[in-house]
């Protein structure tokens, strides 16, 4: 019996996953033939917030123990739709819905997605295909160069690998204040060894000045933090980046600024009033006070992150004017944002964020974090827009982060293939082939950790302080992390590594996987294998914007040991075979799996006789010519 409905088969839907605006889908149900209908089926399809409509479908086949049934939908609304089909039999309604990711089954399940993008949705090419590199610039390289002006309230640090501190003060607060003198001459020292690596994009964790090491407490937007540089020094990084084929991206932390800051100077750091110190402040409008100075909206409630307004007129020019920050920043040499916390960020601060770095220039970036899938994501009541043409380029993946770090760590293999399917068939592609793909960031715990290490959930700060993977510990997540890293690279989007993960530098969360890069200390076998990586991620040309399925056998994986999928290109497809397990995988008879492709013409790994060999926790790769 076929399927009735399958959302990952052409035959069922024309096009896969989301669709282009004015673009034309056909779909098509099969049903049994016992099945007496009252009349032909419909396909029910509505946006949130309006009216269904019903789009009758016709028989266009008539099969062995079925009948084909079809419509086709012109979509001339960008907007995430929903969808189900319905027919009625012997005077009582059916519905078909969705069950298992994509398939469709009667009277039970959820509904089909269908995201539809505006036909002028472009995404920059410079990032395709690339990998990305994440900098905290405190902890990466220091330099040593003396800066200017850097404010005597600072904890300057001279033990590079020292713990950071963490221990609140007497009225529970923790500063942040403690530097290790990171800066961006140090990263400039470091772009060969980057470029060696095979980084073609680097994301830098703010960089304005602000008072405390992280940064995201802006206090002055237009201003290079002192102990990283000057805006000149920025600007002589991204042009010596440029000469390696690396580009550099800022993080715009846009929804609070700091209370330590120009705009509010709560602690008149600053000799211009702040809106703390006066209404009459041409920052005050920015922000709003319960009783004023003293309660006012914070960021999360914490009162040193004081929210803005960001649709005030005032502080929108400020930001996406012609002479404000965006414009100002990238005339300096930055290649777009990381939007910080982009579900806090109205729609309206999106459009004009979004319409500024394009108008600049199409081929700048602008990146969400966005923690959940982002296609159909609500914040505070609103059904978000970001992924339809006017507002994001990419997301941070963290869908994929979770789908990838479960699998490895022994998780079932289908749910890792719904995980991935769900993000691929819900995003339009222009997105897919920018995603921020990641196993580590500033604000989780590093990879390594969370492989090999004990599970540091519930634990205290004093002990994620100074608590180490033990050696075996250690040489379980080093592999696990190097099956992560192949998915990771070879999934569809752009592989992101956080600053040290390639060396084996440890760290449970904040601070502790803020630790400085170990220089002198370096996981070097670790190093290889990602530049590695990245070499073979650089020879495919399918990774910068094939399509992806996965590899599966008619009712069961290939292996559970082992994860495979398929990178398309026009003529020739790659199939990626990632181990998870301590053990050498052979999968005998490789070909009875891929009897879609014609002629196998070239591997990675090795492949004799028809069965190919995927050593422990690592990667095969055949190459192989499509049947058309």
């Amino acid at each position: 019996m076929k399927k009735i409905y399958d959302t990952w088969h052409l035959a069922y839907k024309s096009i896969f996953g989301a669709i282009k605006q004015f673009e034309t889908c056909r779909f098509t149900i099969r049903l049994p033939k016992d099945i007496r209908l009252d009349f032909p089926p419909v396909l029910v399809l509505f946006r949130t917030g309006f009216k269904e409509r019903f789009l009758n479908m016709n028989i266009i086949d008539e099969e062995d123990d079925c009948i084909a049934y079809t419509t086709e939908y012109n979509a001339r609304y960008s907007d995430v739709h929903y969808y189900y089909f319905s027919y009625s039999q012997g005077g009582v309604r059916h519905y078909i819905k969705r069950v298992n990711c994509h398939e469709g089954a009667i009277d039970h399940g959820d509904l089909f997605q269908l995201t539809v993008y505006s036909d002028k949705y472009k995404t920059p090419d410079f990032l395709k295909g690339g990998v990305m590199y994440q900098i905290f610039p405190d902890r990466f390289c220091r330099s040593g160069k003396v800066h200017e002006n850097v404010p005597e309230d600072r904890i300057i640090r001279d033990d590079w690998n020292g713990t950071p501190l963490y221990k609140p003060d007497r009225n529970g607060h923790v500063w942040n204040n403690d530097y290790f003198g990171g800066d961006f001459a140090g990263i400039q020292s470091k772009l060969p060894y980057l470029h060696d690596l095979g980084v073609t994009c680097i994301y830098l964790n703010p960089i304005f000045e602000a008072h405390e090491n992280h940064r995201y407490n802006t206090a002055n937007y237009m201003k290079a933090d002192p102990l990283l540089g000057t805006n000149e020094d920025f600007r002589e990084l991204c042009s010596e980046a440029e000469k390696y084929g690396i580009s550099v991206i800022l993080d715009g932390v846009f929804s609070h600024t700091g209370a330590d800051s120009v705009y509010f100077n709560k602690f008149n750091r600053y000799p211009e009033p702040g809106a703390y110190n006066s209404k009459d402040s041409k920052y005050y409008s920015w922000y709003t006070f319960i009783n004023y100075p003293n309660v006012y909206e914070a960021w999360w409630g914490i009162d040193t992150l004081p929210n803005v307004w960001e649709n005030n007129e005032s502080y929108t020019e400020f930001i996406c004017g012609e002479e404000g920050v965006l414009r100002y920043w990238l005339d300096m040499g930055a290649a777009g944002y990381r939007l910080d916390v982009a579900d806090e960020l109205p729609d309206q601060f999106l459009n004009n964020l979004r319409k500024c770095v394009k108008n600049y220039d199409e081929d700048k970036i602008v990146i969400g974090e966005v923690w959940e899938d982002a296609s159909n994501k609500e914040s505070y009541g609103i059904k978000r827009r970001y992924l339809l043409g006017d507002q994001l380029d990419s997301v941070m993946n963290y869908p994929f982060r979770e789908a990838i770090i479960n699998y490895v760590k022994g998780g079932d293999p289908k749910e890792f293939i719904f995980s991935v399917m769900t993000i691929v068939e819900n995003y339009p592609k222009p997105t897919i082939d920018v995603l921020m793909n990641f196993v580590s960031t500033h604000d989780i715990e590093r990879a390594i950790n969370r492989l090999g290490g004990d599970n540091c959930d519930g634990k205290d700060k004093d002990w994620m302080a100074e608590h180490y993977l033990t050696p075996e510990q250690y040489a379980h997540g080093k592999n696990l992390l190097k099956a992560a890293m192949a998915l990771q690279f070879f999934l569809p989007g752009v592989p992101s590594i956080y600053y040290g993960d390639e060396a084996g530098l440890q760290g449970y969360k904040d601070p502790f996987n803020r630790r400085c890069y170990p220089w002198g200390h370096e996981d070097r076998e670790l190093i290889a294998y990602v530049t590695e990586l990245s070499r073979v991620r650089k020879s495919i040309p399918n990774l910068k914007k094939g399509r992806t399925y996965f590899v599966i056998n008619e009712t069961e994986l290939i292996d559970d040991r082992v994860i495979g999928f398929t990178r398309q290109g026009n003529d020739v497809d790659y199939i990626f075979f990632v181990n998870r397990s301590g053990d050498t995988v052979w999968l005998n008879g490789i070909g009875t799996y891929l009897d879609r492709f014609r002629d196998i013409i070239g591997y990675i790994g090795e492949y004799v006789d028809g069965n190919l060999k995927i050593e422990p926790y690592g990667y095969s790769i055949i190459k192989a010519v499509f049947v058309k």
